[in-house]
């Protein structure tokens, strides 16, 4: 007998992966429910292209952003092209060159995958599939409202009920460091990072408003904390935005937009891209956001279009591992066998339900199990979870289609 050998491998290049029949399934449901939520919200799709030229990009992603792009040379028209790292200016540039001439407010979402020049410990993915929605040409908080119900109401709609959304409003500290040098500026936006008050101090030493710094590495939590923000920042310039922030926090609470809020003011996550109100959502399991946004009025008016402008991003991997495990059982997916198998296949799918035709019957319980299906339909039903025989759908009175979907229902199909 000759010796049984492994199969050559195939390596992926490094952070990408496949996404193996449950998992695209899950996948699938997942994108389809948030986009069921941004349609009901009255959002409309959108698909940008998968690279566009280097130079385009980078006006919107800016340097700070230059360092995630991989970029090639277009072989027909030798220019440089990139991968695209982040949707949203290419949402900005869509607008501007395509929809210049439709009167905002502008509501899109879309689902992308963006790649990523850095991995590492902390991003071990390059591929990033996301889900996304931005709203455009709305002045005022009316827009992240709107915004965050929607993003809760998609979190929502999905199976997350436990998750907080973090709020930020980057022109609080934007306001307090503006008298910095770029030195003190960047120890002062890592001690933050780290929540080091007494670093936060000491970088902005010098400066106006070192107690002010140091304190708001400190400032988070419950609404209470824009109580003791109005106390520490009072008499800086960052004490009207910290009103404006109380504001919309009310606004949220009382639409009971996310089950959770926190305020957390010395947030410092991408200070150099958004304009003002900044949010993550974070739930338990991930390690990381579910999902971020803010308002970024500056971007589009690099395209030519000035609009206000607010949107958030869905990390679509980090979602899935903050919801309950769901067994996939093949979602009502049938197999079909004996010498009756493929006219009843037609009739099925005409029905609406998804099911193969495996010829051998000796064949047909192995292969529902190792691709998922839950039902093997012969001489008898066989159900594949349990292994119960029963009379077959189309022996029964009813519908087929509906004698096999009230079966399913009866004997535990998700």
């Amino acid at each position: 007998m000759a010796p049984v050998t492994a199969p050559p491998l195939h390596p992926l290049p490094i952070g990408m992966r496949d996404l193996l029949p449950e998992e695209a399934r899950a996948r699938r449901d997942l994108t389809h429910a948030l986009a069921h939520a941004a349609t009901l919200h009255g959002y409309d799709p959108v698909i940008p292209p998968a690279f566009e030229l280097y130079e385009t990009l980078e006006r919107g992603l800016g340097r700070s952003g230059a360092g995630d792009v991989l970029c090639f040379v277009e072989p027909e028209s030798g220019e440089i092209a990139a991968l695209r790292p982040d949707v949203t200016p290419q949402i900005a540039r869509l607008i501007a060159t395509r929809l210049g001439d439709r009167p905002p407010p502008i509501r899109l979402f879309y689902e992308a995958t963006v790649v990523r020049r850095r991995a590492g410990r902390a991003r071990p993915h390059r591929q990033i599939p996301q889900f996304g929605a931005e709203l455009v040409g709305v002045h005022g908080h009316d827009a992240e409202i709107e915004l965050v119900a929607l993003l809760g109401a998609a979190l929502r709609a999905v199976g997350l009920t436990k998750f907080a959304l973090d709020l930020q409003d980057t022109r609080i500290v934007r306001s307090l460091v503006a008298d910095l040098a770029p030195d003190a500026l960047a120890d002062v936006t890592r001690a933050l990072g780290a929540r080091d008050a007494a670093a936060a101090r000491a970088a902005a030493k010098g400066g106006p408003h070192a107690a002010a710094l140091g304190a708001l590495a400190e400032l988070t939590g419950d609404a209470s904390v824009l109580v003791e923000a109005r106390r520490a920042l009072a008499g800086t310039p960052a004490s009207p935005f910290v009103d404006e922030l109380g504001a919309l926090h009310a606004a949220l609470t009382e639409r009971d937009a996310v089950p959770r809020l926190v305020v957390d003011l010395g947030e410092v996550r991408h200070f150099d891209y958004y304009t003002g109100v900044v949010f993550h959502a974070v739930a338990p399991g991930p390690g990381e956001p579910v999902a971020a946004g803010g308002r970024y009025d500056d971007l589009l008016g690099r395209y030519g279009a000035p609009h206000p402008a607010v949107g958030f991003g869905v990390v679509l991997d980090a979602l899935a591992l903050a919801l309950p495990p769901i067994e996939d059982r093949g979602r009502g997916r049938v197999v079909l066998t004996g010498p009756a198998a493929s006219a009843r296949a037609g009739a099925l799918r005409a029905a609406g339900v998804a099911c193969v035709v495996v010829p051998a019957p000796g064949d047909a319980l192995a292969h529902a199990r190792a691709w998922g299906y839950e039902m093997v339909i012969g001489d008898v039903c066989t159900m594949v979870a349990t292994g119960a025989a029963l009379p077959t759908p189309f022996d029964r009175d009813e519908d087929p289609a509906s004698a096999i979907r009230e079966m399913l229902r009866a004997h535990g199909s998700k």
